[in-house]
């Protein structure tokens, strides 16, 4: 779609159309990831024009402009290959930098924090992508930090070895590993696991027998929230992004409050 003009805008043209039919506030684009040179041109024309457009259909029918926002990789840099940060910052409205899934069992012989907000023996942690993409020019105040509601679940090659970055054999639990919070919360209770929060890295893991998970709980939201309304990354950023927030979110809501403590704070700053 977004290798040639035409197909451009009747993406962008349909995109508007539909956000209005709907009374949307704005719309999100998720591209999981330009990943050559050409795309990256490619994902910066798309923006260009849609921005335009946006503008263009706000000025014909003295509406309010749409909001704009993407999905990004962690980082300003793909695996090398960089983000056209200055039209990211001219177009879009915020990005939602996708700081998680830095490890799962289906990419981790290891276990490891899947969304750590440090990692003193890795750039791949939210601190080092939030400071790629604010030196690369994008304003902090188009970036909001995501945070994930899940965890990824491995099995321990050796039950006594369960910290971070040790020998796993595969996924536990499901196929792929991943887990939700509600699932978590139950596994601990049921199996009467072990809790960690790690302050070093801000992340949570919890183990019983060979199953170990990783995951963001409580302290580590709040950490990161702090995070991102105290100038914890030397600059304060717009917000933060729950994914994602069905299923079990509704009922773990009442029960520990984590999102609530969460806006609070950032609308208090």
């Amino acid at each position: 779609m977004a290798s040639q003009a035409g197909s451009r805008k009747s993406f962008i043209d349909s995109s508007i159309g539909l956000a209005r039919s709907y009374g949307f506030h704005g719309l999100d684009l998720d591209w999981e990831y330009p990943s050559t040179l050409t795309e990256m041109a490619n994902f910066g024309a798309l923006l260009r024009e849609w921005r335009v457009a946006v503008n263009n259909e706000a000025r014909n029918t003295g509406r309010s402009p749409l909001l704009l926002a993407a999905a990004v990789f962690y980082s300003s840099n793909y695996y090398s290959l960089d983000y056209p940060v200055q039209t990211v910052a001219n177009s879009l409205d915020w990005i939602n930098v996708m700081a998680y899934d830095f490890y799962g069992p289906g990419w981790s012989d290891v276990t490891g924090p899947p969304a750590s907000l440090f990692n003193p023996s890795s750039q791949v942690n939210a601190d080092s992508g939030i400071r790629a993409w604010i030196q690369s020019g994008m304003p902090s105040k188009k970036i909001v930090l995501g945070f994930p509601f899940y965890g990824y679940a491995w099995t321990l090659a050796d039950a006594n070895n369960h910290g971070y970055f040790v020998p796993t054999t595969g996924s536990a639990i499901s196929k792929d590993g991943s887990i939700g919070y509600k699932q978590i919360r139950q596994f601990i209770v049921q199996n009467g696991a072990t809790t960690v929060h790690d302050t070093a890295v801000v992340g949570d893991y919890c183990y019983a027998g060979r199953t170990w998970i990783g995951y963001d709980d409580y302290p580590t939201i709040v950490t990161k929230v702090r995070y991102a309304k105290d100038k914890g990354c030397l600059v304060t950023l717009l917000g933060m992004l729950p994914w994602m927030t069905t299923g079990d979110f509704h009922e773990e809501l009442h029960k520990y409050g984590v999102v609530i403590s969460m806006w609070y704070l950032i609308m208090n700053k």
